[in-house]
């Protein structure tokens, strides 16, 4: 038979498909939940879940694995690792009669708890109620809530119905408190119900995500009006100080790599946020809600609440970017100003350099003709001296004469001379 060669990644990849399945939940049920963020080393999630596994005498994940369920007699422990956070959902059956005190979190060890590194982000505590059970929404708030304005709404097409108030409520293993969920299974069944559930932990988790971009957005806009301040002084001080060109281009610099920086510094940040706040959107709309009267659904109350948020984390990267662009083009029209100074300059250097020149030629003619006199001067005394020689020895020659008869023909000649020399030279 032919074999056929197999992608290495093929069954990684669709296993993907399979990762992080919702777990299936009967109601009654006491669910709870929570999120520990860690750096960038995800070692010590993974130390922490066999940790965990190991004192409830359950087979551990694989060291590579990214989720893991496992059931500890009636508690069922199931854990999911992401690129920054990790999950930690807890199933217990029955709700007795105090689910928000007697919950499924209270079967972790404290010295387990004491250990687990990273920072908790979101806890959740959650009891599912079959379709018996369910009261009136007053009723609710009063028994679940402490009489607080609820939201929620049907969910799953009206096969159920999910109610919180999103805020802390007290609970002794963590001093912040966890918020509550009650979900009513109206006819959802367990796998739809553990899809739900899944589904609104996912969105509370997202927005508290999310949110964390929040604080570094109000926090960057002041550092933008600073910096957006002192690049405005910077361009006054271009028209009002042509002449300290070199030390603004220093400054729009310095400024620039502020600027740079500001945005470096929680780039990722922002990406997590806006990508979280889509997740967040596509949970919502697989809630399938449906308004029940006198309650704000999820949606509406992420479009009211979170959204302004996000909006305002939008706004300080819109900010940022203008910022930056408006340090461009002040650095580029500063830089335009300092070349045409310098072609100013040079073109005022060439001019001296051409006048210089000029007067080098004429001083260098008027050397030559000098030269031209003083050649012919020591030429004719030369000749003078010839003609007293050829006297002296009898030769019939009158010496004066004789030389101021050679002066023309001598001058010619130094200068016929001359004008070679530089004809030559020149070639």
């Amino acid at each position: 038979m032919t074999t056929l060669v197999t992608h290495p990644l093929r069954r990684s990849l669709n296993d993907e498909a399979h990762a992080r399945p919702p777990a299936a939940i009967a109601s009654p049920a006491r669910v709870s939940s929570f999120t520990v963020l860690f750096e960038k080393d995800d070692s010590g999630q993974r130390e922490a879940i066999a940790r965990l596994a190991e004192h409830f005498g359950i087979a551990p994940p694989a060291p590579t694995a990214s989720h893991f369920d496992g059931q500890a007699g009636e508690l069922a422990v199931r854990w999911s690792l992401h690129n920054e956070f990790a999950r930690y959902t807890l199933v217990r059956p029955g709700i007795g009669p105090l689910p928000f005190v007697d919950t499924a979190f209270a079967e972790l060890p404290d010295d387990w708890l004491a250990s687990l590194p990273g920072t908790v982000m979101v806890a959740l505590h959650t009891v599912v109620l079959p379709a018996g059970e369910e009261q009136p929404v007053q009723e609710i708030a009063q028994r679940w809530f402490g009489g607080r304005e609820l939201l929620g709404a049907e969910i799953g097409d009206g096969n159920g119905a999910a109610y919180t108030d999103l805020r802390l409520h007290p609970d002794p293993r963590l001093p912040e408190g966890f918020s509550r969920f009650v979900i009513v299974d109206r006819k959802m069944g367990p796998n739809q119900t553990g899809r739900m559930v899944q589904r609104l932990f996912e969105i509370e988790t997202y927005r508290m995500l999310a949110l964390l971009a929040l604080p570094i957005a109000k926090q960057q806009m002041r550092e933008i009006n600073e910096l957006g301040g002192i690049l405005r002084r910077v361009t006054e001080r271009m028209t009002e100080q042509p002449d300290q060109d070199d030390d603004l281009l220093a400054e729009l610099t310095e400024l620039a790599a502020r600027a740079e920086r500001l945005v470096g510094e929680h780039q990722y940040r922002f990406s997590a946020s806006r990508a979280y706040y889509q997740l967040i959107a596509q949970r919502i709309a697989e809630l399938r809600e449906r308004r029940m009267p006198g309650l704000q659904p999820f949606r509406e109350f992420m479009e009211r609440r979170l959204a302004p948020a996000m909006a305002t984390c939008e706004t300080a990267l819109g900010r940022q970017d203008r910022l930056i662009e408006r340090i461009q083009r002040t650095t580029a029209l500063l830089r335009t100003r300092v070349e045409v100074m310098h072609e100013q300059q040079n073109r005022a250097l060439l001019a001296s350099m051409d006048r210089r020149a000029e007067l080098q030629l004429r001083l260098q003619e008027t050397v030559e003709g000098l030269s031209v006199g003083v050649l012919t001067y020591y030429a004719v005394s030369l000749t003078g001296y010839i003609f007293k020689a050829l006297h002296a020895g009898g030769v019939e020659v009158n010496p004066e004469l004789a030389t101021g008869l050679a002066i023309v023909p001598i001058a010619l000649s130094v200068w016929l001379l001359v004008q070679r020399a530089k004809k030559f030279l020149g070639h």
